[in-house]
């Protein structure tokens, strides 16, 4: 049992909104303060411009060039564009004061508190709703913007972060408090190595990202559909006889664009088949004993590169019932959900024999290479076609039948090789890039718990490089 003592006079300065809730006092909470309080500290507001986004409505122009960021786009330390909409020019030009710039830090205030980013030049330009804080840095030298954004990702940050949320049914974080979050002074000589290892860190994103982008541009020249761009038409004619046979009567199923694809598909030089005689698809539900730990993949762990993100670490009974399917090494889980197709992930060998929601479609194959299924089915060619399968009216999703009788490339020998040698290439890159990341993240702590000389042995040690 965790218990913590505070005088009732200390309240008052430990919580400046009379905190009396016992998770505001507990012992990590406390310890952490003492560290942070052996160091100058000095409060965001002291040097940064800190504001929100829009309440209200973001009318949205698929036309426009301005991104509308979300919460969900401040996961993994730098801002991203996943699923982002375009917002019209004149709700960008209402709210100049949260119109973003390269070096902000963007910071999730409402439901999952805490996701800081970092804004890069390829998110740009862009805005903010109304969950999200914009962190702006006025002219300084004493902060660099890298090490703010490791130090709001570290324990000490992220412990701040989630201690001063606060509400019932949804966490909240005010821009006050958002303000009021004390940062420990340490030396501009000693932030410039966690720079380094978050530009570092980047870069290697960026050549990832390069990477995927290779294997999709090799993907789909070999079929002859780089560049395609499906058409949408407003009425087209179908036989009675064609809505029979599928069994389907609602018009997006026979959209022309479909066929089109499929029939570009057949005319591959290496032919072509149904999903369901190409791969293996692994239904057999799985019984998890009572007191047995296991990994847990849901739709949330799944990132938008085809990386297992994270996972749940249970004992079986504690786990939802969704928990059924029992994954291998290899394997390509695929969401069934209308909503999240694009949710498709590698299982590598550090997932191995973990569980997955029976949300997902789990697929193998020997004759088609996962890398290979993977980069197909987040093409706009595979994405179109698991659409096309889906049904139901309240949950829209595809079904087993329907994902087996996608049509699939036979795919040449050497150009699965070449494209699973670049996802390889891509997911190592991303290894590397989160490894940047933890060392910054546990050297910053190093430096708050020690010093920055125990920091910096650390630092090098961890990543094997000297820093200036």
């Amino acid at each position: 049992m965790q218990f913590s003592i505070v005088n009732y006079k200390d309240i008052i300065l430990l919580s400046t909104d009379f905190r009396l809730d016992a998770d505001y006092f507990k012992p990590a909470f406390l310890k952490e303060d003492k560290f942070r309080n052996r160091r100058k500290n000095i409060l965001i507001t002291d040097f940064c411009y800190v504001t929100d986004g829009q309440h209200g409505y973001h009318e949205v122009d698929k036309d426009s060039d301005i991104f509308l960021i979300t919460a969900k786009n401040a996961k993994g330390w730098f801002a991203n564009l996943e699923d982002a909409v375009k917002i019209a020019k004149w709700v960008d030009d209402n709210n100049k004061r949260s119109s973003l710039k390269e070096n902000d830090l963007i910071l999730s205030t409402r439901g999952t508190v805490g996701l800081c980013a970092l804004v890069t030049n390829d998110c740009l330009p862009a805005n903010i709703d109304q969950d999200v804080a914009r962190i702006c840095l006025q002219e300084t030298n004493f902060i660099k913007p890298e090490f703010l954004l490791t130090y709001l990702n570290c324990k000490f940050g992220q412990d701040w972060l989630l201690r001063n949320a606060s509400g019932m049914v949804q966490q909240g974080l005010s821009l006050d408090k958002v303000r009021s979050i004390p940062i420990p002074l340490l030396s501009v000589e000693y932030q410039s190595n966690i720079v380094k290892c978050v530009k570092d860190s980047y870069k290697s994103l960026v050549e990832s990202k390069k990477s995927i982008l290779i294997s999709q541009s090799l993907l789909l020249s070999e079929l002859g559909l780089e560049g395609w761009k499906p058409k949408h038409r407003l009425f087209f004619e179908k036989n009675y006889s064609d809505t029979t046979t599928a069994g389907r009567l609602d018009a997006e199923y026979f959209q022309p664009k479909y066929e089109e694809i499929i029939s570009a598909i057949k005319k591959y030089h290496g032919g072509c088949d149904k999903l369901g005689n190409l791969m293996t698809i692994k239904d057999k539900n799985f019984s998890p004993e009572d007191k047995k730990k296991y990994q847990y993949i849901e739709l949330a762990n799944i990132s938008g590169n085809g990386e297992i993100c994270a996972c749940m670490v249970e004992e079986g009974r504690n786990l939802p019932s969704r928990a059924r399917r029992k994954v291998s090494s290899s394997d390509l889980i695929v969401s069934s959900i209308e909503g999240s197709l694009s949710s498709i992930a590698l299982v590598t060998d550090e997932y191995d024999q973990a569980l997955c929601s029976t949300g997902f479609h789990v697929l193998n194959s020997k004759f088609l290479n996962s890398e290979t299924l993977l980069v197909f089915l987040k093409s706009e060619i595979g994405q179109m076609q698991l659409k096309k399968g889906c049904s139901g009216t309240i949950l829209t999703a595809i079904s087993q039948d329907e994902l087996a009788s996608i049509i699939l490339p036979k795919v040449s020998s050497e150009i699965q090789i070449q494209i699973r040698d670049k996802v390889s290439e891509s997911f190592e890159l991303r290894r590397r890039s989160r490894k940047l990341l933890d060392a910054a993240k546990r050297a910053v702590e190093i430096a708050i718990e020690q010093d920055e000389s125990a920091a910096i042995e650390w630092l090098e040690k961890e990543n094997q490089y000297s820093f200036d």
